[in-house]
């Protein structure tokens, strides 16, 4: 067998961690903080300073390599620089052996490589918050590094000689999958081959495949088989809808199922921590929760099971494992993330500020193709990533029964709030104040009142409402850090006691553009995804992606697209559109009965066409959408539409049943749209609108009509969802039919 090549990171993971899981809130920096600190660091040194030390060595069977932080030849000293927030003590003894580890094997394979007899190694922590160094200094001999570093490749040889067999034997039937039914659907193989040559040609591409051409096991089947070829390492299956990750955990157990021989593909679906958490009461660490006591000392025997498991390990796959273990199966799946050759998920874990998909690829330096199911979300879902909300009242009510240990920082936190409320929002209002700069004050007083905190809970049992005020300061001082011109910062006091300071996040771009360039290719699908140019700018996505529309599967004669050129719904015509529309959907029920959906703009608008409809046609069967349902009235709700239940259910756009449902056949067979979507004509859009016309150059466009416009195509797209289905659409609004708008809507609707 070849070389069995291994990073120091991967195989001191592996092989040197012993123990308790801890993670006592000991708040992390974050992967970019951690890249700043690095450099801080490093630009403090000599010119004769070495930054990124490449290093590699045959020991045992394996080819160790990575990369230092820092060597200075002449002093004989190697660093290893690792970034942390707080007390330095706080950082747990399990992660600090890890890190002397690491740096070991540095030392090791420089000693060998430089051929020394010894060197002096200096493992740096750096506090991001402080801009503080510490470091810890020792002097090893050369013959007792590597003695080390034998025994670690020693413990992984085997498991790495696994893992090369499995990628052999995967790689082996990827080249071979066969598709799982005898044909493709009409439409589906261009879908294929399109992401087939994404895959192979490393490129991002932007496809819109409308409903019906099956884009869930289109896009797996060829990304799976462009693996070998493009030399992939891992294959990420980013969604964000529960529903849509388990189509995908789905479609890769029906690959499976239909291939004449074995398929060696490790699956892993991941889910929230607060899904797959087996004692939500308890801390993470091993004097509060027995799955984290001796959690890495059980971890190898759990791993192997997991690794050798045959079918996709879902969350209940990994809780029976877990359990087997007596081990947390959510950090279980952490560590399967590793390991696993396809990955489902949530889109934070590639886009969010700690994002761990994201963070495995930098730190291994995989081959990653993704795959993002419903790309339209992620404009919004990426704004909110990046976004945070600092509440007074929090603060006030976790003041009244702080620790004494506590109260000089939230005291000062506290003047501080007072000090942005004087100088900016002395009065109470409901409209929202934009500050054009952030308030130095408060965030220097968040810092200290988060070092404070971190501190205090390490040594004191777990306090919820503290925890949920750190969290809440730390997420703002990582946002401030990094503020410009993609954010603002909103202030609004509604009542003493109770003002709110957000950092809001209009354009995502700055912070997802590094997400794309680690992938190796990317696949951004959705139904609507026009223009292509608007997600490309808003998202960050490389210059050269490729934009392609597939043509529906449907033809035109399934669905009739009508438009209202004498119906106007601007907010100064609502009163007199109401009869109009309540006769036009009275009309359209009576020419053929059945069920259909009626979007409107606000629930003001919804509940006055329903009065109108109440009165004008009192046989009509009605039902609506109502603010604030709960799960099990929004399954209620959408159960009503069958056969046997025919009649006309009014929603809001851009609201729970405007997406994401299926409603094949006759349960839906209209809509109307009485709305272009358009957000409201606000201070905090014109705001955005600006922001975006200096970016881009199509303020309007891209904060109104663009977002607008896809809702009101995929609340449509509610109506034809497979080949046999017949449906009409009615597009209440004269503006429809101007040519901006039409421009903007599906072509197939022509």
């Amino acid at each position: 067998m070849t070389d069995l090549n291994v990073a120091v990171r991967t195989l001191c993971e592996f092989a040197a961690r012993k123990g308790d899981l801890d993670l006592r809130y000991t708040p992390a920096p974050t992967s970019e903080e951690g890249i700043a600190g690095h450099g801080a660091v490093q630009a403090r040194r000599g010119p004769r300073y070495q930054r990124e030390v490449a290093l590699a060595g045959q020991c045992s069977k394996l080819m160790v390599s990575g990369r230092a932080d820092g060597y200075d030849p002449i002093a004989g000293r190697l660093e290893e620089i690792k970034t942390h927030r707080g007390d330095l003590s706080r950082v747990r003894e399990a992660q600090r052996n890890l890190h002397r580890a690491q740096l070991r094997a540095y030392g090791a394979l420089l000693c060998r490589q430089e051929n020394l007899n010894q060197i002096d190694l200096a493992l740096i922590y750096y506090d991001v918050g402080k801009d503080k160094e510490t470091p810890i200094t020792e002097t090893a001999l050369a013959e007792e590094l590597w003695r080390e570093l034998v025994q670690l490749c020693e413990q992984y040889s085997d498991w790495a000689e696994q893992e090369a067999s499995h990628r052999h034997e995967r790689d082996l039937a990827l080249k071979n999958l066969t598709f799982p039914f005898p044909d493709f659907r009409p439409q589906q193989r261009a879908l294929a081959e399109s992401v087939y040559r994404n895959s192979i040609r490393q490129q991002t591409l932007l496809l819109e495949a409308p409903t019906g051409l099956g884009k869930t096991l289109g896009t797996l089947f060829p990304a799976l088989m462009a693996m070998p070829t493009a030399r992939h390492d891992r294959l990420f299956y980013l969604t964000s809808r529960n529903t849509a990750r388990q189509l995908a955990v789905d479609a890769v157990h029906l690959l499976r199922k239909k291939q004449p021989g074995p398929l060696p593909l490790r699956t892993l679906e991941l889910v929230a921590k607060d899904h797959a958490c087996e004692h939500p009461d308890k801390a993470c660490h091993g004097d509060a929760c027995p799955l984290a006591k001796g959690f890495f000392d059980r971890l190898p025997a759990a791993r192997k099971d997991a690794a050798n498991h045959t079918g996709a390990l879902t969350q209940g796959v990994l809780a029976d494992i877990a359990r087997q273990h007596g081990i947390c199966p959510y950090f279980l799946a952490q560590e399967m993330a590793r390991w696993c050759d396809v990955v489902v998920a949530d889109v934070n874990r590639m886009f969010d500020q700690s994002a761990l998909l994201h963070a495995l690829v930098r730190q291994n330096d995989w081959k990653a193709s993704l795959l993002v199911d419903e790309a339209h979300n992620l404009v919004d879902r990426a704004r909110g990533m990046y976004s945070v909300e600092l509440s007074q009242a929090r603060l006030l009510r976790v003041r009244k029964q702080a620790p004494k240990a506590l109260k000089s920082k939230l005291d000062g936190v506290s003047r501080a709030w007072q000090s942005v409320i004087r100088d900016h929002c002395p009065d109470i209002s409901r409209e929202p104040v934009m500050l054009d700069t952030l308030p130095g004050s408060l965030t220097g007083a968040l810092n200290r009142l988060v070092s404070a905190i971190t501190d205090y809970l390490a040594d004191h049992p777990p306090d919820l409402a503290l925890q949920e005020l750190m969290f809440e300061s730390l997420a703002f001082t990582k946002l401030a850090e990094v503020f410009g011109d993609h954010s603002l910062c909103e202030l609004i006091r509604p009542a003493r006691g109770k003002a709110r300071l957000s950092i809001q996040n209009l354009i995502p771009a700055d912070f997802l553009a590094p997400r794309f360039e680690a992938a190796d290719s990317t696949l951004m699908f959705s139904a609507t995804l026009s223009p292509g140019v608007y997600y490309r700018d808003l998202l960050g996505m490389p210059e050269d992606t490729c934009f392609r529309s597939l043509p529906g599967p449907f033809t035109r004669d399934q669905l009739e697209v009508n438009f209202t050129p004498d119906i106007s719904t601007r907010q100064p015509d609502r009163e007199r559109s109401l009869t109009p529309i309540a006769e036009l959907i009275h009309r359209q029920y009576q020419q053929r009965p059945g069920n259909y959906l009626a979007f409107f703009s606000s629930f003001s608008y919804l509940n006055r066409v329903r009065e109108t409809l109440q009165q004008q046609a009192p046989d009509l069967p009605l039902r609506a959408q109502r603010p604030g349902m709960s799960a099990d009235e929004r399954t209620a709700f959408l159960d009503d539409f069958n056969e046997d239940n025919a009649g006309v259910a009014l929603a809001v756009l851009g609201g729970v049943f405007s997406e994401g449902i299926d409603l094949p056949g006759d349960r839906l067979i209209g809509a109307f749209v009485a709305t272009l979507g358009l957000p409201p004509f606000d201070h905090w859009h014109d705001i955005l609108r600006q922001r975006l016309e200096q970016r881009f150059g199509a303020g309007h466009a891209y904060t109104y009509l663009i977002p607008g416009l896809q809702k009101v195509a995929q609340a449509a797209g509610r109506v034809i969802r497979t080949p046999e289905d017949t449906g009409v659409i009615w597009l209440i609004d004269d503006r429809f039919l101007q040519p901006q708008i039409r421009n903007l809507l599906p072509a197939w609707w022509a």
